[in-house]
């Protein structure tokens, strides 16, 4: 019973955050649209997704991540690790279609190391995911050294650069069925309940017959895979591949999600959340890029955001209202 009571006050209190994210967007649509008017033309509007498009896409499975109540810190260093093996394994004479499958496979194994240390062995996944991202980066930097790596296939950089239907590029097409699919997973599947049901409480998962082992792996692994496919896109988009590619790329995914209202000790937040802070924040950012506010600013803003993400769920409006007096308390009854 107090489980029920606390998983719909959680759930009403999600819908209260998303409602709000959608009022505080209509507010950045709105300033951005008067600052310029080249904001709501469609280009811009492309633009503002393809320039982060590898973090939002990893921010969808992130979300499973931490509503599972878990934490995964080196998708940033997987994706660099798989643009820069990428990169080694064309300049060494590898077709790219088969790169890519060993670029893919690069990432369904790092992934599941991850959940084989945290499922297997018993260690926390901040301190798994934090080694692992140390030993990804590092490995990264040492396929490419100092070097930059580039003069992709046409076809390849085009699947970055270029319209893949219309004005819309392939990334962009990718982000969205990638969404429509974890969102049917997530709401409307077994094992998107499972998801929550673990994050509320793994001991009574496993009371009710869950294989909490097997799902952590499952979702480990799918973020490994997926922060490679982005690290793939990336290198697309940009052409070339550097030991830095998409360094500190973790912190702004997992500000995303966090602001979409995912609780970060797990068992409450939603795709839908999650969406909407993507929006919120590429509006943000490419309003603050209209008014040349400089990049250092724009991360600061983010920092604040997730700060405000984390804090917000946990404030207690009552505890800021005046205490009832007995004459008050009197005449309730």
């Amino acid at each position: 019973m107090s489980n029920t009571v606390h998983t719909t006050a959680a759930t009403r209190r999600l819908q209260a955050w998303e409602w709000f994210l959608i009022g505080v967007l209509l507010v950045i649509v709105v300033a951005n649209s008067i600052v310029s008017p080249q904001y709501l033309a469609l280009s811009n509007q492309i633009n503002l997704f393809q320039l982060s498009i590898e973090k939002v896409i990893v921010a969808l499975v992130m979300t499973f991540i931490i509503i599972n109540a878990e934490i995964d810190l080196s998708v940033g260093s997987m994706m660099g690790l798989a643009a820069c093996a990428f990169g080694w394994l064309f300049q060494a004479g590898v077709p790219v279609p088969l790169a890519i499958v060993i670029v893919l496979a690069i990432g369904v194994a790092g992934g599941a190391l991850n959940g084989f240390f945290i499922t297997r062995i018993g260690l926390p996944s901040l301190v798994v995911t934090l080694a692992t991202l140390i030993g990804f980066r590092g490995l990264a930097r040492v396929l490419v050294e100092d070097r930059g790596i580039g003069e992709f296939p046409e076809w390849f950089d085009a699947l970055g650069q270029k319209g893949f239907l219309g004005p819309v590029p392939f990334a962009l097409l990718a982000f969205a069925l990638l969404f429509l699919i974890l969102y049917v997973v997530l709401q409307k599947s077994g094992f998107g309940r499972k998801t929550y049901v673990i994050g509320t409480n793994r001991d009574v998962a496993e009371f009710a017959g869950i294989d909490t082992a097997r799902h952590k792996l499952i979702l480990f692994t799918a973020s490994g895979a997926i922060a490679a496919f982005a690290g793939l896109l990336y290198a697309a988009r940009v052409g070339a591949v550097r030991g830095d590619v998409a360094l500190g790329f973790e912190l702004d995914i997992i500000t995303i999600v966090l602001l979409g209202g995912v609780s970060i000790f797990g068992g409450t937040g939603s795709l839908l959340g999650t969406l909407l802070a993507i929006l919120i924040v590429l509006n943000l950012r490419n309003g603050m890029a209209l008014l040349n506010i400089t990049g250092h600013i724009q991360t600061g803003v983010i920092g604040v955001l997730l700060i405000a993400s984390v804090l917000a769920p946990r404030v207690n409006i009552k505890a800021w209202l005046p205490p009832r007096t007995s004459k008050t308390a009197e005449t309730t009854e």
